[in-house]
């Protein structure tokens, strides 16, 4: 691994720890709050690639394991990983990984605007939202005893602002693609 790699995966981590402390908004009758992480996912797995994608994220997930309190809220520790929203941590590595596959594989020709945006969006969807849903759904099922299917219909309120975040994430990759190739960089 370059010092280049090492770097980037730090710095992306932090920026999900950034994202993270942003504060999360509670909705009623449902265990996980709206908060950015996802941002950070699919802005990582889209601009890093698929191994430093999710070793961000992975070093993410170390830090809070360890105690930092990089979580919303400003939680951390293990006790997090085996609640309701421990399923979705654990999706993160995952979808940066699969986000970042995928744009690697689709995205060839980043002036074209239109069809690199289209990419970097579907991208982020099947990573960002897909793989971490894919985990975190079955898993918040389990913790909270409610059924997968009423688990899947509570994670239905997410799906508008997760949308918001592709389109984010799309157009900042995109954005910087153009003057600066890191996907193409990547390992």
């Amino acid at each position: 691994m370059k010092t280049q790699d090492t770097v980037l995966i730090a710095l992306f981590a932090a920026l999900i720890v950034v994202l993270s402390l942003v504060p999360p908004i509670p909705l009623p009758a449902i265990p996980v709050p709206v908060t950015l992480q996802s941002l950070g996912v699919m802005l990582t797995g889209a601009m890093l690639g698929p191994v430093r994608g999710g070793l961000a994220c992975s070093l993410y997930l170390l830090l809070a394991a360890i105690g930092l309190p990089v979580l919303p809220g400003g939680r951390g520790g293990l006790g997090v990983f085996f609640g309701p929203t421990g399923g979705f941590l654990f999706g993160m590595a995952l979808g940066a990984f699969v986000t970042g596959w995928l744009a690697r594989s689709w995205v060839r020709a980043p002036g074209q605007s239109v069809r690199t945006v289209l990419a970097y969006g579907l991208a982020c969807i099947a990573g960002g939202i897909g793989a971490v849903y894919l985990i975190g759904v079955p898993w918040l099922a389990s913790v909270t005893q409610m059924g997968l299917g009423k688990a899947m219909m509570a994670m239905l309120v997410f799906i508008p602002g997760d949308l918001v975040k592709v389109a984010v994430a799309s157009w900042v990759a995109w954005r910087v693609e153009r003057v600066w190739p890191i996907l193409r960089e990547s390992p």
